[in-house]
């Protein structure tokens, strides 16, 4: 069962490092020593056994946003951070999607996960609050991004 739930792990975070790289490069944005990461993808291009050990619906009209942040450490290397991510997706005619994360934790990741509904070919702005530090005021990242359906 480790052996399935490390693989599973290591499938969906190539899937999400893979598809951010498909989406844009390497989408952060650095806050001080921390980095926060991000990707959505169109829920089609998981595969059905990540799908369904992270209970994710796969639909061409269902998008998962993924959002993780790491601390740069003085050696160079990064750590996990766990982080409160509140947010909203909305579209250019002003209908907004409150996005509900929640946290998956598989060894040294932190991942926190949001479905939300798309349309082919629309743009979507997201508007998101990152709490990566208690005494720090939260992090508010934005990002647009168009989804097109998989034929």
């Amino acid at each position: 069962m480790a052996i399935r739930t490390t693989f599973l792990a290591w499938g969906l975070g190539l899937l999400l490092t893979l598809s951010a790289d498909l989406v844009s490069a390497q989408q952060f944005e650095r806050v001080g020593d921390y980095q926060i990461h991000y990707s959505a993808v169109n829920t089609s291009f998981l595969t059905p056994e990540v799908a369904a050990a992270y209970d994710i619906q796969r639909s061409q009209v269902q998008a998962l946003l993924s959002i993780s942040v790491r601390q740069e450490l003085d050696d160079g290397s990064t750590r996990a951070v766990n982080a409160t991510v509140n947010g909203q997706v909305s579209n250019l005619a002003g209908q907004i999607q409150e996005l509900s994360f929640r946290t998956v934790r598989e060894d040294e990741a932190i991942y926190h996960l949001a479905t939300f509904r798309i349309q082919e070919d629309e743009a979507l702005r997201f508007n998101l609050d990152v709490t990566y530090d208690r005494n720090q005021e939260p992090a508010n990242i934005s990002f647009m991004q168009r989804f097109y359906f998989d034929r």
